[in-house]
């Protein structure tokens, strides 16, 4: 890739995606080995393959990311280190991860390696950016969701490099939010097992005529081919393909259109400047037909760069694959799955008499010499010129070929052939070495110490355990405060108020929250996604919480949120993380103590999983931060930027709700959040854990959440896990509680 332009960076799913992609131009290629990547049903490589695919591509002068980017239980991470360290050795360019304890890992073990931070962490503005930066991030792959402008601005005023996807399929919430997938049916988008629900038929009920069964959560794959030069205006440092599923067609022939509709622009833009390059910038017909032919799901759309959602994104009709063109996707494997690329080498050989045979390969500045028994006087018949020049031609499968050969030799000389066949492989396999360690190879033995960002200083955890509660509307927050005046005994420990609640009914919620205040700790929770639009939002609660002085700190769900505080200046509020803030293992629970006072045990883990995390927590894994076990509430399956009452056009401005119906005529309820512009989709029953709370009773933090449930119902369920009395609820979920996920 030339200085300073944008890198093209294409998936891979195996070695001949990976040739493909490598051959019709990718400057990089992402893939995953046989362990902890987020496409675990793609057939991926094994651990030589994927060696192999380091060392031909680093000939070629390409880069090679490994995906690292699910969520690690604490045996898996065990197995991290032997698993990566061949591939740090042969010169890995990057690691793609989505675990904090992952990022912990790799930053503090395998200094050098730069870290690539997945869009699996749902990172959404400059603020997570800035953080993640700080915390060793050198590249932030964002949310899909953002605009143009946003990921701009992300670049801009983070300083660290983005990664933007250009072209393949949407997941339609949030990557790395969701859960339907998970909670449905056992298999993890967050441990790249998603059975795709979104792409199955729903109809909702919203009061209008269209509440037919159609795929109302299946987006159109994106396609920016049209916007190359909008997006490299925008700063983008690398243009992601996504597609490590699809086969080696798509990755190949997907690279080739947009290589080329990349260099063209350039080539214009440096003969006419930016202003003309983006007037004279066209895609051919041709190449707009093969994007629509190679492997599209219903049809192609431009994803977010310019709009926050709408109908025309969504395949309504069929989220099924087009049948592609079989004349192409045959074209495509004659032009770059079937023949490898080589380098052009230039040879020179000496046989003098009495003198060490030498030949010397050179590729550009680069050069290899290799020299062995002395050449000897022929008694009969001498090697001939043409002898040498047919035995020094034949590279065969290495990367390089011969295109200039000098011959300098005695006329009366003799060498075995099969003595300079051996010199010749020798050469190959220095030039070979002097290129690979001119482009990133290295020894672990050689490597710069470990480095760490130093721990938090805080004091260890208070060892009283009891109930929090989050309360998401106003009503719940009154119908709390009566609660706890009847019952002043029985109060939680801390009390989080939704900051929607708080921005737009402060007046109202300050007296409620006064009432609740005295000895015990009240927070405010931040939205789940948070982006440049939010800016004047958040600062406007932030001032009236600090100002308030009687808000403990802040409930953060997002990186997003941790970043904001983090820039924030008030160092004497706490921080504390939600469940979406992903603690699989004991590494990612040390990375969040430098963030949080407190965090949220994880929905997807089961109940031993989760009390060996704890349980290592207690022992002084990661102290001065607290846990949380949620026991009752409505799980977020889905966090959406796009809308289902404005897909179906019954777009209305301000809150709201409706009802998401699956084909076996389930539930889902949905809440319409017009301020930040947001779906959340809500399991049909929710969790209840009523049963088992005597087994964490007294060990960890109890939390309750209060999101749909009315004034009455938040009383009842109170009573029932603080009180002991009768659970309210005759349907409910134990969640992952039992049966976890693989």
């Amino acid at each position: 890739m030339k200085h300073n332009r944008v890198e093209l960076l294409a998936p891979a799913g195996n070695a001949a995606a990976f040739y493909g992609a490598v051959h019709a131009g990718a400057d990089a290629v992402y893939m995953a080995g046989s362990q902890f990547g987020a496409r675990a049903y793609a057939e991926n490589f094994t651990a030589e393959e994927l060696l192999e695919c380091i060392r031909y591509g680093h000939l070629m002068g390409r880069k090679i990311y490994l995906t690292v980017n699910t969520l690690l239980k604490n045996p898996e991470m065990a197995r991290l280190y032997d698993y990566l360290a061949p591939f740090y050795e042969a010169g890995l360019d990057a690691v793609i991860v989505q675990d904090l304890g992952v990022l912990r890992f790799i930053r503090t073990r395998f200094p050098g390696l730069k870290l690539h931070v997945s869009t699996q962490m749902t990172v959404c503005s400059h603020w997570g950016a800035s953080l993640l930066r700080e915390m060793g991030a050198s590249r932030i792959v964002p949310a899909r969701e953002l605009s143009l402008e946003e990921i701009a601005s992300m670049r801009r005023r983070s300083g660290v490099e983005v990664e933007a996807f250009i072209h393949g399929a949407m997941c339609y919430c949030y990557s790395g939010q969701c859960l339907f997938s998970s909670i449905l049916g056992g298999r993890s988008g967050n441990r790249g097992r998603c059975a795709q629900p979104c792409r199955l038929p729903y109809s909702v009920d919203t009061g209008s005529a269209d509440s037919q069964e159609r795929y109302l959560l299946s987006l159109k794959d994106m396609c920016t081919i049209a916007h190359i030069p909008a997006l490299l205006e925008a700063g983008i440092d690398s243009f992601k393909i996504e597609g490590r599923m699809k086969k080696p067609e798509y990755a190949a022939g997907v690279t080739d259109i947009y290589r080329r509709s990349i260099d063209s622009y350039y080539a214009l833009r440096e003969t006419m400047g930016p202003e003309r390059a983006r007037e004279a910038y066209s895609v051919s017909q041709e190449d707009e037909r093969a994007l629509s032919s190679l492997y599209v799901r219903s049809g192609l759309q431009n994803g977010y760069l310019y709009r926050h959602n709408g109908p025309d994104m969504v395949t309504m009709d069929s989220p099924a694959y087009r049948e592609s063109d079989e004349s192409l996707l045959a074209s495509i494997r004659e032009t770059w799955l079937d023949s490898r690329l080589k380098l052009p080498v230039a040879v020179k050989a000496f046989f003098r008499v009495d003198s060490p045979a030498k030949v010397i390969l050179e590729w550009g500045e680069v050069s290899a010499a290799v020299t062995a028994e002395p050449v000897s006087r022929a008694l009969k018949q001498p090697i001939t010129e043409e002898n040498v020049r047919k035995q020094l031609s034949r590279l065969g499968d290495s990367a390089f070929e011969a295109r200039q050969i000098e011959i300098f030799m005695d006329a009366d000389c003799f060498y075995p052939l099969k003595q300079i066949n051996e010199l010749r492989r020798r050469a190959v396999a220095e030039l070979e070495r002097q290129i690979l360690l001119a482009r990133g190879c290295r020894t672990i033995s050689s490597c710069p110490p470990a480095v760490d960002i130093p721990d938090k200083a805080a004091a260890s955890p208070s060892q009283k355990h009891g109930y929090a509660v989050y309360v998401r509307t106003k009503e719940q927050l009154e119908a709390f405060a009566d609660w706890a005046e009847e019952n002043p005994s029985d109060l939680p420990l801390r009390i989080y108020a939704d900051g929607d609640l708080l921005a737009e009914s402060w007046t109202a919620a300050l007296p409620l929250c006064r009432r609740l205040s005295g000895s015990r700790a009240l927070y405010a929770a931040l939205p789940y996604i948070l982006r440049d639009a939010d800016e004047d939002y958040l600062r406007l609660l932030h001032r009236k919480v600090t100002d308030s002085g009687i808000f403990e700190g802040f409930l953060a769900r997002s990186m997003d949120g941790f970043g904001f505080l983090a820039i924030s200046g008030e160092e004497a509020l706490s921080r504390r993380a939600d469940a979406g803030v992903y603690v699989w293992n004991d590494s990612a629970l040390k990375e969040l103590s430098t963030l949080a006072e407190g965090f949220c045990l994880p929905y997807e883990l089961t109940a031993p999983e989760q009390r060996h995390l704890w349980g290592n927590h207690e022992k002084g894994m990661a102290d001065g931060i607290s846990c949380e076990k949620i026991v009752y509430g409505r799980i977020p399956m889905m966090i959406t930027a796009n809308c289902l009452r404005k897909t179906t056009g019954a777009c209305k401005k301000g809150q709201g709700s409706l009802l998401l119906k699956d084909r076996y005529r389930k539930e889902f309820p949905v809440l319409i959040n017009c301020t930040h512009c947001m779906n959340i989709i809500y399991n049909s029953v929710p969790l209840s854990l009523y049963q088992e709370c005597a087994k964490w009773k007294g060990k960890t933090d109890l939390r309750l959440d209060f999101t749909l449930e009315s004034p009455e119902e938040v009383k009842l369920l109170l009573d029932a896990f603080i009180k002991g009395a009768a659970f309210p609820k005759t349907e409910y979920t134990t969640g992952h509680e039992k049966r976890g996920v693989m």
